[in-house]
């Protein structure tokens, strides 16, 4: 494994699309999220709504980026004809797909904790009023909420990798993903009947899993933050089932 690992590693430090994904990610993530934060509007008495999930809003376009970059991890190498190469220096197919999450992972993490941290940091800058009070991560609510964030964005990552696996192709790949992850709210919204859109906002990858953004009045949520979390995860963990078992199964 730890040859593969390097491999993989080597690849993505070598080539500019992983970082400027990543260095996108962070800004995206940060920028939306300051934006967001900036229409709050805060009195004596604190701020209205959930600032902590404000805060962590740009997640929702931070996303995409990682989403794409999951993607070209593997797909990439398909349309180059370098998967023969890997499967060639790996011919263990679980362990050369199994590397790739794991650089993967850790790759996304990296990115994604600079991410949601410099959007909490943007929010104490732009509502210096709620002093220590909110958006610390000694706040247990919001620690989970930041720590969740980074993991709801390793798991869609690795939902991506699983599908780029069993697609192969790089477009139809990120089509797919991106409709899982935001054609899910749109429809929730057009359903009139709320048992359905209840239904769909508990089983959606991104309406579940950004629960675990939430840190006021729960129980009116879908689903709770960490079950939602696992639904997204369930999602992933489907995902990397199929292609790990289409890619040991297909021809290169």
């Amino acid at each position: 494994m730890r040859p593969a690992l390097h491999a993989e590693w080597t690849k993505i430090r070598t080539v500019a699309g992983p970082l400027w994904l990543l260095l996108g990610t962070v800004a995206a993530t940060v920028a939306l999220s300051t934006v967001a934060t900036s229409v709050v509007n805060c009195t004596a008495n604190g701020c209205g709504g959930d600032t902590t999930k404000i805060t962590l809003m740009g997640v929702y376009i931070g996303q995409a980026p990682v989403a794409i970059l999951a993607v070209l991890v593997i797909s990439s190498e398909y349309s180059s004809g370098m998967i023969r190469t890997t499967l060639t220096a790996v011919p263990r197919r679980a362990t050369a797909f199994g590397a790739k999450a794991i650089t993967l992972t850790g790759v996304v993490a990296v990115g994604g904790t600079a991410a949601v941290l410099g959007s909490v940091l943007a929010g104490r800058i732009v509502l210096p009023d709620l002093g220590d009070r909110a958006l610390s991560l000694a706040d247990g609510p919001t620690l989970r909420a930041v720590v969740g964030t980074v993991l709801y964005l390793i798991l869609i990552a690795l939902l991506s990798l699983g599908i780029a696996a069993a697609v192969r192709d790089s477009a139809a790949s990120i089509g797919i993903v991106l409709g899982l992850l935001y054609l899910f709210p749109i429809l929730s919204q057009t359903i009139g009947d709320p048992h359905w859109q209840r239904l769909l906002q508990q089983i959606a990858p991104m309406s579940a899993g950004l629960t675990i953004q939430a840190t006021t009045d729960l129980r009116s949520l879908p689903i709770g933050p960490w079950a939602g979390l696992g639904v997204t995860a369930g999602w992933a963990t489907g995902a990397l089932l199929a292609g790990g078992l289409l890619l040991r199964r297909r021809d290169a």
